[in-house]
């Protein structure tokens, strides 16, 4: 059974790569940002106790899973029954293209206008990963992958099977 995690920046392309195995290895797939949020604008973010009963039912519900966020208080309640995880560690600029480039996401978004309206705030928001220290932060996410004991892969550029570290 694999049980993957994904993490990293915005635009670093968790979702993509999750889409990607859960396709190729079918695995069952669950973005984090279907959880982490209230439906209202400006966004606010759940409370974790909240977001905890809907990831408890993804992980009863299915044996064999990859799970992609970049919500560090969210990412601790899945690593314990993980067989392994994935860190995009790309760099900022590298996620900021991406993000200007990314397709619609229509879990997330009721259209790919509507997706836009939000490309200015992502981009700043992506731009402050290396500055922030939340739970969305790099140091965050550095700290979860060297803290996990199992099968870890770091990845630094969109051409991932070239560049694990």
């Amino acid at each position: 059974m694999k049980k993957i995690v994904i993490f990293g920046n915005s635009g670093a392309g968790k979702s993509t790569l999750a889409i990607q195995l859960s396709k190729s290895e079918g695995l069952a797939h669950f973005d984090l940002d279907t959880v982490a949020w209230q439906p209202v604008s400006p966004p606010i973010r759940r409370p974790i106790d909240e977001s905890r009963k809907e990831i408890d039912k993804f992980l009863n519900d299915n044996e064999s899973w990859v799970i992609e966020g970049c919500y560090s208080d969210l990412l601790e309640i899945v690593l314990p029954v993980s067989s392994e995880v994935i860190f995009l560690n790309l760099p900022v600029q590298m996620c900021i293209s991406n993000a200007k480039n990314r397709p619609w996401e229509p879990h997330k978004y009721v259209s790919k206008e509507a997706q836009d309206e939000n490309l200015d705030m992502l981009i700043k928001w992506i731009a402050e990963y290396t500055n922030r220290d939340d739970t969305f932060s790099k140091a965050s996410h550095e700290a979860l992958y060297n803290f996990y004991k199992g099968k870890k892969t770091m990845y630094t550029k969109n051409e991932r099977r070239a560049t694990a570290v």
